[in-house]
Formats: C-alpha cells, structure tokens, sequence
C-alpha cells in the first residue's frame, strides 16, 4: 500500500506539544474522550441511517468495544459508527476546524495549562490519546464504502501523519493507542473498566470488553473470547429521578459539559400534555471561554425518542441563556427534523418556553437561598437542614459573577419573563462593593417618601462609588445602584422601572428627591441660581462648544462641579461605548453644574485667567464622569499655568 504523508496544521502541532508535554493533572480523561467520539459516530451514522438503512450494511446493532494487549502495549476502542474515507481522515485528524482554537491553547498555555479537561471543549477530544500514547494508530472505513476503500492513519504527536488506503470488511474505526513505558496502569481490565464506570456509564450504547477469568496454571487473569458489556447503556434521563443519584447527575454533566467541577444546579423533568418532552437541564459553576460569542450556537443537546439528532439546538433556548447545558428528548418531532425546521414548528416554541422557565425557576431558588437566614428562623432548622443551607449559600452570587452580565441580555429579548428576570438582577449600590443588591432588596430598604430607584452607569465600580454625582445622595442616605456593565446601558432601554417604582439616573436631569428634599434646601439653591447668574451666563458664553447649559448644582456637596444630560438624552457612559463600538452618536452636550459653595467656583468670579479656568473645570467634571478631554495636552497646559 502507498503511504501519503501530510503535516499537521499548525494549531494542531502546537495542541499536541502542549497534550504531551502539560496534560497530567487527569489522564484517566483520554478514555472518556475516545468513548465518546464513538458514541458521537454511532450517533452520526443511526441518524444518516433515516435516509439510507443500507447504510446499517450487515451489522444494524451499534456498540462500542475496548480490548488491551499487555505484550504490545496497546488500547483499541472500536466502533461500529459512521466510520470516514481516506479524505475524510485527513481533515478531521490532521486540522481543526472548531471555533476557540487559538483561545484553548491560549488557555493551555497559561495558568491552567494542567487542566485537562478544557480538552474537549472544543472538539479535539481525539488528541487527548497523546496524554497516555506515543503513537497512534487509526482504521476506518465510512459506512457505504467497499471494503478496500478503507484508511489507516498513524502520527507519533510531532509534526505529520501519514495516511494509507486498506482493506477492511467492518465499517467504522479503530482507534489503536501505542502506549508510553509510563502508562502500562491502563494495560489492566479494572482500570479501564472503573474509568468507563465513572465517565462513559450513561453512554446509550453497550460498551464491550473481554470477559477476565483467573488461570490457575498462569497465575494470573486471562482474557477471554467472550465480550462483556461494562456500562448500564441506559441514557440517564430516561430514567426515574429516585433511581438517580446526585453523583450521577454530577458525573452525567461532567461529560456533558467536559466540565471537572459540578454544576451549581439541575433539574429533571418529564413533561407531558399537547407537547411532550424529557428535559434535563444544568446551571454550571463555570462560564465557559466564549460565552461572549453570540454567533456561536449555544443550546442543549436534541434527541427525538432516544435518537440523537444534534448538538446544541439553539431553537431550545434563548440566546440569553446560551450557557446552559442539558439534553432534551421530544417525543413528538420528526427523526428526520433540521435546524430550519426547528424554527418554525410549534412544538419546539412550546419546548423552548418550558424550559425558559425551568431555567428560571431554577435561578430563582438559588437566589432565594442565597444568604444563610439568622436568628429565630435559623434556630428553628434541624441540623440537616442548616447543612444544606451552608450548602446552598452563595450559590446564587457565584452564578451572578460568572453569568450575570448574559443573563441582563434577557430583559430586552423575553418581554413575557421580564419581571421575573428584574427579580434576579443584582448589583453593587452606596450600601455593598459586591453586586449582591437585588431590585427587591433597594426597595425594602428606601427611604420614607423615596420615590424612585436611583442609579449611577459607569465604567468601573471605582469611578461609580467617587463619582461626584452621588453627593447629595450620600449626604441624605439615599441608597444609589451601581450599574457597571456595558450591557447595563443597553438594559436599561427595556428597564424602565420595577415593581411600579420608576428607576431614575442620578446623572440625568434636575436632581428631584420629592419628599427627601426639604423646601429650605431648594429656596437655597434658586437663590444662589439668582445671584450667580452673570456668572452662569459667562460660563454659557465660554463653554458653548462644550456644554449644553451651565446651572447651580443641587447635587454636588464636596466637588466643583458635575455633567450631568438631559432627560431622556443618551448618557454619556452609553455614547462613549457606541463610539468605541464604531456606531454613529448623536452629538450629545452635557449640562456643567456647578458648586455654588465650592472655593474653585468662588474664585471664578473676577479671576483674571476666567477661561482657562472655566475650560479646567469643565475637563475636570469630565474627568470625573469617566470621559476623556478632547484636548489632554491643552488641559495639561491650562493646569501648569494655573498651579505656577
């Protein structure tokens, strides 16, 4: 037979440099990937098989077979899938054709390089066999194909492989792991056998391996030519919730979401009525690499009566909730349903609401036994019971930290579950450094005659917390959220109050605390409005290209000055991001307000450098807002001549 040899892409040399030489924290993971991969070609062919059964050729049942030779140091995991040509081989071994490449070997190269499980993420689980392998051995050959189209493909993990055409009568792949001198631990039925057990034991195919007999006259177990299935091949959902343990599901999802650590929460659900359907869905502990992405499809996994029909079918969840996990199994779709189709039917509206709200009801409890409860209704617990709620505990702030800025998306794309969504929003405030603040809470906690929610959007938490519009509010006690995300500004178009309680910006308008502001501190302000205004007037004159409007502060207790917009303007936190984002902002002029007490606003009046200092005090209150001077190096100048 000719050999062809071929080169590696260069992102696959660099991920098995980096699979040979770093990947040791768990190298028991190589099965779970290998196992898998069948399980997903078996999948592939049961469902090409819809449309062409001849595709089942002689063998119609599918399984998956594992086999270890001592004296020659090899693994095989063989199945009976889809199998692939020669061409085939070549683009799916020797490149990688998966979205987050670069940003996983990124990732493989930091900090985290000795997580192994980052591995298949992203689609190159088959690589992980370099962990235990020095080489490796692939036959294949794709269901429909004749017997002599077969492919053999060999790499040593360096630099190539080399791919050859071959004879071979069973359809699928042979994957042939030539152990390393330091892996001879899997050369032994136990341990592959108890690695299966814990990983692959939901597979819905048998596993098979060679039953084990002790030799009497060897001294030893002999393998035997009588195969053995190893795995329960029941899919886990399919199964009643008592007879499933919480291990189980952890371990179920560990696979899943090729996630070592647990998720935080989970639900298993058989839903019957006009649609029915089997979800079972998790919340992970962990946001993945690119969740930001919103190109790349999110969603759970679809089966349609046990039968796999694709991954991450987006049509099953909004795109706000794109990072949870979980399968789904209809059994009212068509076998034979696309991702087209998924758009338009009726039932998979219904499967997508559903578990909309599963997810919710979720979130909602976690956040509901977020905090551990004091005094009386903590004595009252059973000791159980306050185990599980030290348990449960922060569950739901961890959750926020990871997937809170995606979760806000929500309030512009699911109208009918906005409520329930601003219920589950959280943010930092005057009163917590920590977004642990719910809409709820500030309004258990407002003042009496407080009207409004009063809020502050920002780039940063520093910037919000000395932002010199918060003043007054500080001064009276007033409770101010802290809206730091860039999606908060995007949010806030679809927010415009809670619980029949109007949010208000603090920067925005003429500060109107109602009931909180005495008659004496407003008579105050237009008196000095009165007094200053050929001041105010002068300012308006040399500011012009700068401000809308210059006018006595209510709001401002220790600083010069403040910007503030009108109402109903874009704020100037949301044009700085739409012009960094490459869209077109209107010209929006802030309002500079000024501190009629301050000795900077004093010294105004008559000062001989009158414009140089107006222009400072405008940069400054920019400065302050979190914008930038369109002139820095004048704004440099202007203070050096004033401080000499």
């Amino acid at each position: 037979m000719t050999q062809h040899t071929h080169a590696f892409q260069a992102e696959v040399a660099q991920l098995l440099h980096l699979v040979t030489h770093s990947l040791y924290s768990n190298k028991d993971i190589f099965l779970r990937e290998l196992v898998s991969n069948a399980s997903d070609a078996c999948d592939k062919l049961r469902f090409e098989a819809l449309a062409d059964a001849s595709l089942y050729e002689d063998a119609p049942n599918l399984e998956i077979r594992v086999t270890f030779d001592k004296a020659a140091k090899t693994i095989t995991i063989t199945d009976n899938g889809i199998g692939m040509s020669e061409a085939e081989a070549i683009e799916h071994l020797g490149t990688i054709a998966k979205s987050g490449t670069r940003e996983f070997l990124q990732r493989l190269s930091g900090d985290q390089k000795k997580d192994a499980q980052l591995i298949g993420q992203f689609g190159v689980g088959f690589y992980s066999g370099f962990i235990v392998a020095d080489r490796i051995t692939v036959e294949s050959r794709r269901a429909g194909l004749p017997p002599e189209q077969g492919v053999r493909w060999t790499s040593d993990g360096t630099g190539q492989f080399t791919t050859e055409a071959i004879t071979r009568a069973a359809r699928g792949t042979s994957v042939i792991l030539h152990l390393r001198d330091d892996a001879s631990e899997y050369l032994s039925r136990w341990k592959l056998k108890s690695i299966i057990s814990k990983y692959s034991d939901h597979i819905s195919l048998p596993i098979l391996m060679p039953k084990e007999q002790w030799d009497k006259d060897k001294g030893e177990y002999v393998l035997l030519d009588e195969w053995e299935q190893v795995n329960t091949a029941s899919a886990l959902w399919t199964r009643a919730k008592k007879d499933i343990t919480d291990e189980q599901y952890i371990e179920f999802y560990k696979n899943l979401a090729y996630d070592d650590e647990p998720p935080l929460a989970w639900a298993h659900h058989r839903v019957e009525g006009s649609t029915e359907y089997t979800q079972l869905l998790y919340i992970p502990a962990k946001a993945p690499v690119d969740l930001w992405n919103r190109d790349k499809r999110g969603g759970v996994k679809l089966y349609v009566r046990r039968v796999f029909i694709m991954d991450d079918a987006e049509a099953l969840m909004p795109v706000y909730l794109r990072w949870v996990k979980g399968v789904v199994d209809s059994a009212d779709l068509p076998l034979n349903v696309s991702r087209e189709l998924l758009q338009e039917s009726r039932d998979v509206r219904a499967i997508r609401e559903g578990n909309t709200r599963r997810v919710l009801s979720m979130l909602e409890d976690l956040a509901a036994k977020d905090r551990l409860p004091t005094g009386e209704d903590w004595e009252r617990l059973s000791d159980d019971e306050k185990k599980q709620a030290e348990a449960d505990a922060g569950k739901y702030s961890r959750f926020w930290a990871e997937f809170g800025s995606v979760l806000k998306e929500g309030l512009g794309e699911d109208f009918t579950h906005r409520e329930r969504l601003a219920k589950l929003l959280r943010f930092a405030s005057t009163h917590s450094d920590t977004p642990s603040v719910g809409l709820a809470d500030y309004k258990a906690r407002m003042k009496e005659g407080q009207e409004a929610i009063y809020y502050l959007t920002a780039e940063s938490l520093a910037a919000a917390k000395n932002s010199p519009q918060l003043e007054v509010f500080r001064q009276k006690g007033i409770e101010v959220l802290f809206m730091t995300d860039r999606v908060d500004e995007w949010m806030l178009q679809f927010l415009h109050d809670f619980d029949g309680t109007p949010l208000r910006s603090v920067a925005k308008g003429a500060v109107d605390l109602g009931k909180l502001q005495d008659e004496d501190e407003k008579k105050k302000t237009e008196q000095a409005a009165e007094a200053l205004k050929p001041l105010l007037q002068r300012l308006r004159d040399t500011l012009k290209d700068k401000a809308k409007d210059v006018r006595v502060s209510a709001r401002l207790v220790d600083s010069p000055a403040c910007l503030v917009v009108e109402d109903g303007e874009y704020s100037m936190q949301l044009a700085r991001l739409l012009k960094a984002a490459g869209q077109k902002v209107p010209d929006v002029k802030p309002i500079l307000e000024i501190n009629p007490e301050h000795p900077l606003v004093r010294k105004l009046d008559g000062h001989a450098r009158f414009d140089d200092l107006a222009q400072v005090l405008f940069d400054q209150a920019l400065l302050a807002e979190g914008g930038m001077p369109e002139d820095p190096a004048g704004y440099v100048k202007r203070v050096s001549a004033l401080l000499a």
